[in-house]
């Protein structure tokens, strides 16, 4: 090891380290400290932390935080540890809007405020400004956290105001919002319409809209991180004569929909995004009536060959996939009907 150039000990071996362990090597000496802060050590640590064996399951109730390991082979958690929140806050007031590369885009809920937090460095960066950026309301704003072309992290806001329609970005590398144009169609500003939170996926976030009734209007609509411009694509073909939900992930940089319809009897089917046009993958069997306060809860996740989906009562079905490139993900800010999100443990700062 000692002779082994400084280079390639830091580029090549460290950059393989858990993330807790990178930040205990920074105080080996100074030099380790400076190479190790480098955002060319960061992005190359990342890229090798974003591996399913690397997930953490974070879990938030009244009291208490904590992150969990997640064993694919048992389907189920690992040891627990307790996560102090590095900011104030009040019971139940932590919501997760959104995660990539092991941050956090939270909200608390009651100042409204946005932040970035990476809870396995605990450091955190608040995006509220006295100008009213960074405030977020449930249930009429939309939050969609990327990186473009110049790894630069950003967050996507869509602000929904009393028929006024607002689209902000925020650039982690010059810490400020400014105000981007969205050209689509008008209507999908009304309260009517239900935005998810974005995915992003292959230079481009995604959010479904949905119309807040049986037999609404359902889109995906894509912001392209580095040309900033929206389009509107359509949903899967899926019958639209009950409910309708879509739940995308990015499962190897390709975006894909859970679509759950139904009302009486619902159906799931698992659809792949190729150019602008969907490609079922597999279906579920029919799944018996469940009630509509378990709609919102309903979460996929594939692990150790399996396809589950549970809602906080527990499995609804398990269906086998002989799919070996999925290996395991989770695609959800809810998990198994908890509040929480899964995500990797990385060492990207949510500031410069």
């Amino acid at each position: 090891m000692a002779d082994l150039p400084t280079h390639t000990i830091v580029f090549e071996i460290l950059t393989r380290l858990p993330a807790k362990d990178v930040g205990r090597s920074k105080s080996v000496c100074k030099q380790w400290y400076a190479l190790l802060s480098t955002q060319d050590f960061v992005r190359i640590h990342c890229s090798r932390s974003v591996v399913s064996s690397n997930q953490r399951v974070l879990l938030i109730d009244d009291l208490t935080c904590s992150v969990r390991p997640i064993i694919s082979n048992n389907n189920d958690y690992g040891p627990s540890s307790t996560v102090t929140f590095p900011f104030h806050h009040q019971n139940n007031d932590v919501s997760i809007l959104s995660h990539l590369n092991g941050l956090l885009c939270v909200c608390l809920n009651h100042t409204y405020e946005l932040l970035l937090w990476n809870p396995t460095t605990t450091a955190f960066k608040r995006l509220s400004t006295p100008d009213s950026h960074g405030f977020y309301i449930n249930n009429l704003d939309a939050i969609g956290l990327y990186v473009d072309a110049d790894d630069d992290y950003k967050v996507l806001h869509i602000k929904r105001r009393s028929g006024v329609l607002g689209v902000y970005v925020y650039s982690r590398e010059v810490d400020s919002w400014r105000n981007i144009p969205f050209i689509t169609r008008q209507e999908y500003l009304s309260p009517h319409f239900n935005w998810s939170a974005g995915t992003f996926c292959g230079g481009t976030l995604y959010f479904t809209v949905c119309e807040c009734w049986i037999g609404g209007t359902n889109v995906v609509i894509c912001f392209d991180v580095n040309s900033e411009q929206f389009k509107e694509i359509s949903f899967p073909p899926v019958p639209s004569n009950g409910m309708v939900q879509g739940v995308l992930v990015n499962v190897k940089n390709v975006l894909h929909m859970f679509a759950s319809t139904g009302m009486f009897e619902m159906t799931i089917d698992l659809w792949t995004l190729q150019g602008d046009y969907w490609i079922k993958v597999l279906s579920c069997p029919p799944i018996p009536p469940i009630s509509l306060s378990l709609w919102c809860d309903i979460t996929h996740y594939v692990t150790n060959g399996n396809w589950f989906v549970m809602t906080k009562l527990g499995k609804l079905f398990t269906t086998e996939m002989d799919m070996k490139p999925f290996e395991c993900f989770y695609p959800v800010s809810w998990f198994r009907g908890f509040k929480g999100a899964v995500f990797v443990q990385t060492i990207v700062s949510p500031s410069i």
